[in-house]
């Protein structure tokens, strides 16, 4: 999406978390709204919530990964990768429990689907 679409979601999505879970939130709505017309929808909200689950989880990984050769070469600055670690660590729980509480929040419509 170009950038002026992303910013006008955003001014329609409540506020509050970082700006990919507004989108994510965003896009889990739209899917929510439209699982009455089309049952596939909540396959696609479901695989959507364990994809980005999945991928908050890899990118925390590959960030840590990171900053652990960037210490192991450089032998520097530890202080400050152990305070950048925890403020990786600590935005993907927030994601983490962001995704978590979408997922206990089951929609109505995925009682009557058969």
């Amino acid at each position: 999406m170009d950038q002026g679409s992303i910013a006008r979601i955003l001014k329609q999505v409540s506020g509050g978390e970082d700006e990919i879970q507004q989108l994510q939130k965003a896009l889990l709505d739209y899917l929510d709204e439209n699982t009455e017309t089309d049952a596939s929808l909540v396959f696609s909200r479901k695989f959507y919530i364990a994809q980005w689950f999945r991928d908050t989880t890899m990118e925390t990984e590959k960030a840590i990964k990171s900053q652990k050769d960037e210490d192991s070469s450089e032998g520097t600055h530890h202080a400050k990768d152990v305070e950048t670690t925890g403020q990786i660590m600590h935005r993907a729980e927030s994601r983490k429990k962001f995704l978590r509480s979408i997922i206990k929040t089951t929609p109505s419509q995925f009682s009557t689907l058969k």
